[in-house]
């Protein structure tokens, strides 16, 4: 008996995307290690990635991720070597883990996002808020070093 299998060029995409992830994240020095300091932790185990917004002013860098149905609790925000990470964790309810679902477009489970930054930033005035699904994080730049003259006595 022929099985009938649909293409679904969404699920492709979906397919692509992830494998450009990893293949990305293994290229990013900073990431968070386990325990034992020997395989990378969150990227591996990522189910699913938030879509963001990047922009940037005269002052400060602004990072937006849409997550929505994550409670800011279950949000972690860490800086370190110029590389700001971001995971969390979205969380299905046991009611809808009982249910036959006829289709399933939203993704549940961990997170990861990290994203390499300037040094001339002011790493200790980094904010963060969430209102309405949305992590806004502000990046406060540096003023720009100038060279200074050394004056030979």
């Amino acid at each position: 008996m022929t099985r009938l299998v649909r293409f679904s060029p969404t699920s492709e995409m979906r397919s692509l995307q992830r494998e450009i992830d990893r293949l990305f994240d293994n290229f990013t020095p900073a990431r968070k290690r386990d325990e034992g300091g020997s395989e990378p932790a969150p990227a591996q185990q990522a189910n699913w990635t938030p879509r963001v917004d990047l922009a940037e002013t005269e002052d400060e860098y602004s990072i937006r991720l849409d997550v929505p149905g994550v409670a800011k609790e279950d949000i972690e925000i860490n800086f370190q070597d110029s590389t700001l990470s971001i995971s969390g964790e979205r969380v299905t309810s046991s009611k809808e883990e009982e249910s036959d679902f006829v289709r399933v477009e939203r993704s549940a489970g961990r997170f990861f996002r990290s994203f390499s930054l300037p040094k001339t930033i002011k790493e200790n005035e980094i904010t963060a808020e969430y209102d309405n699904g949305v992590l806004t994080i502000h990046v406060p730049k540096a003023g720009e070093k100038k060279p200074r003259r050394i004056e030979v006595n």
